[in-house]
């Protein structure tokens, strides 16, 4: 559409210095971009987030026969000497070895980068993570030796910013759980407290890395079970107010973990009875401890944010397809569906765009081209929590994209004008959305009464013609 508002010479009406700051802004648009998705209610870093998607999409790619997880370390030459052990470990050629540790390459072609046009890797940038630069057939670490293809766990484990210490101890501990729970669903275990089961002060550095750990864990037990649960909790409740407990006295006098000692006995009863609450008061084998809004969302979205090269953070690396098959295994934990994913991933490729710069138009049209998946949804789907999730996603896209448009004049010159078309395709498609498919007003009147692209549009020439013509009559008053 961008030909539509090329003809109206736009910048000609501001100031050359008004140039620079326009770019200024622009640049940092990815700082002052609300997440849709709401705040927890608790203190969570990026960090603890991070580690907490990466332990749960490790639990959850185990195989479905129950067999245990393969611990596999790292290929590249920085890590061949690394004295990590576990009890499973196979060859990664082992025809036992579980899905999560097939090897990557890059022969293929993705078929997510294909469906959007998505940029590979810069040739000019550092190779990717899951990039191999040999046959794969050496395992030395001197130089000229090739290095052999990472696995997915591993890659995962790199975007993911997760140490090599913490995903050891992750890996050993759920093999032990594996071996003790053979046959067992994943959405039956809670994973965090099935870790401090596992984990004792003597697996980490120092009792600090131990305490810190702890606490992390203990919070994402009151973020999923007591701030943000998947049903609504009465906080009379005696679980609840002793999970509470619990957790804030080890906010000062951390417990002993690693054994089944009362404390953990204490706490796995109150976790265990908040987890398996269902609708009619029942309990049920699965467990709900991470699939509450907005917890969920926040999770899910730092899983998909991995897919993004580490060394390009514009670039999607060209091993999604594998990464995107392995995420979706967490859609059971986290309590995520098809209809969920597309609006994440569309808030992932927008918000990347954003951030990055608003110069990767492979971004901004694949958001665009997400979003008319998510339009499909729009008209089949009544759940209410995916209608809120869906309305704020939207609206945030929206008053990103209205806030360039109603003055385009200021937001555009020569530079950018190419962004133009992208942006107000973004704007129309989500004003579509939420007019025609949240919106009751829309309901109460007939089609064609109302044609929103035609409306923004309208709206987004007049609002810019008069903005300029206001900054004009000040010029010569």
């Amino acid at each position: 559409m961008a030909h539509l508002f090329r003809d109206l010479s736009l910048g000609h009406s501001k100031r050359e210095s008004s140039s620079t700051t326009t770019k200024s802004s622009a640049a940092a648009g990815g700082t002052d971009l609300p997440s849709p998705i709401g705040q927890l209610a608790v203190e969570l870093s990026d960090s603890d987030l991070r580690l907490t998607a990466y332990e749960i999409f490790v639990a959850a790619c185990r195989t479905s026969s129950g067999k245990p997880l393969t611990y596999v370390t790292s290929f590249t030459s920085s890590n061949s000497n690394s004295n990590l052990d576990s009890p499973g470990q196979l060859s990664n050629n082992s025809p036992s070895s579980p899905a999560p540790q097939r090897s990557l390459t890059s022969a293929a072609a993705s078929k997510v980068k294909k469906a959007f046009g998505l940029k590979s890797p810069g040739s000019g940038s550092k190779k990717s993570p899951g990039s191999s630069t040999g046959s794969g057939s050496g395992s030395g670490s001197g130089p000229g030796k090739p290095k052999k293809a990472l696995t997915v766990g591993e890659l995962m484990r790199i975007q993911m910013k997760v140490s090599e210490a913490m995903d050891s101890r992750v890996r050993r501990a759920l093999l032990r759980i594996a071996a003790s729970q053979v046959g067992r669903r994943i959405e039956s275990v809670v994973v965090p407290l099935e870790l401090l089961q596992q984990l004792k002060l003597s697996d980490f550095t120092d009792s600090q890395e131990h305490d810190a750990w702890q606490k992390r864990t203990l919070k994402v037990l009151e973020v999923g079970l007591l701030l943000h649960p998947r049903l609504p909790l009465d906080r009379a409740q005696s679980s609840a107010q002793r999970l509470r407990q619990i957790i804030h006295g080890a906010l000062d006098r951390p417990i002993e973990t690693g054994r089944n000692n009362e404390s953990l006995q204490v706490l796995r009863s109150a976790v265990m009875t908040l987890a398996s609450r269902s609708v009619d008061g029942s309990l049920t084998e699965a467990c709900h401890w991470a699939d509450g809004f907005p917890l969920n969302l926040r999770l899910y979205q730092m899983l998909l944010e991995a897919c993004f090269d580490i060394n390009d953070e514009s670039s999607i690396l060209d091993e999604i397809d594998e990464l995107m098959e392995h995420i979706k295994k967490t859609w059971g934990i986290l309590g995520i569906n098809q209809t969920f994913h597309n609006v994440c991933f569309t808030w992932v490729l927008f918000h990347r765009f954003v951030a990055t710069g608003q110069v990767e138009m492979d971004l901004l049209y694949a958001a665009d081209g997400q979003l008319e998946e998510v339009a499909k949804d729009a008209k089949t789907t009544k759940d209410p929590e995916y209608a809120k999730v869906l309305s704020s996603t939207l609206t945030a896209i929206m008053g990103w994209a209205e806030k360039r448009l109603l003055a385009y004049h200021e937001t555009f010159d020569t530079s950018n004008i190419e962004t133009m078309q992208g942006i107000v395709s973004l704007g129309v498609a989500a004003a579509k959305i939420l007019v025609e498919d949240i919106s009751n007003e829309y309901r109460r009147r007939r089609k064609s009464e109302v044609n929103v692209a035609r409306d923004r549009i309208d709206t987004y020439i007049r609002s810019s013609l008069r903005t300029a013509f206001a900054q004009a009559s000040s010029y010569y008053p």
